[in-house]
């Protein structure tokens, strides 16, 4: 049974109004067909163990097409600890942070368009039992938004936080759970690099299929 959602009712900016309606987020970032594989976890099968680095842990995938990208949301849409996590996504323009957020989005049972917060600099979803925040700081310049804006309750509260170009708000925002780092190695290949610098992330990673 499809779960139909529904979008956050209460506004929370007062300098900036959160749009609650939804829009296409148009054609995917990544270029030709989408492959349907017999197997969508490969690229996970192809990770190397778990590593630490600079106090973070760390592990690397290569994503072969958009499945992959597809593959990877819903695994990570399965895991607990992703209800109330901060992930951030990072990358140039184009590398496929929002076609990421969209699968993750749909896996976790968002229905209709969705519309990029560009502009609004957040949006919100909600499903039953969880609320998820989709921010892109990508326009994010007066620090005094923050307040003005209700981020603090936000990042308060209990849901899912995910921020696309989050270095626009670092000095802000708590340290990223999970760091989804992207690269675009051709058309259709995405170089991934995952850091956790949290108990939260580090659980995650751990829960990874292997």
């Amino acid at each position: 049974m499809e779960t139909l959602s529904q979008p956050l009712q209460q506004p929370v900016l007062t300098r900036r109004q959160i749009h609650t309606g939804y829009a296409n987020l148009g054609k995917s970032q990544f270029a030709g067909p989408v492959l349907h594989r017999k197997n969508q976890l490969t690229a996970a099968n192809h990770n190397p163990p778990i590593v630490e680095s600079a106090g973070a842990a760390q592990r690397v995938l290569t994503w072969q097409d958009e499945s992959d990208t597809e593959a990877f949301a819903a695994q990570l849409a399965a895991m607990a600890e992703t209800r109330n996590a901060y992930i951030t996504l990072h990358g140039d323009l184009g590398a496929g942070k929002t076609t990421f957020v969209r699968h993750l989005l749909r896996t976790l049972g968002v229905q209709g368009r969705i519309k990029s917060p560009t502009y609004a600099v957040v949006e919100p979803h909600e499903v039953p039992g969880l609320t998820v925040w989709h921010f892109d700081f990508y326009r994010f310049e007066d620090p005094r938004e923050w307040e003005d804006a209700g981020f603090r309750d936000i990042f308060a509260s209990e849901g899912l936080k995910l921020a696309e170009w989050p270095e626009k708000a670092a000095a802000l925002t708590p340290p990223a759970d999970l760091a989804i780092h992207i690269e675009a190695i051709d058309e259709t290949q995405r170089h991934v690099t995952l850091r956790a610098s949290t108990e939260r992330g580090r659980r995650m990673l751990q829960h990874w299929p292997q």
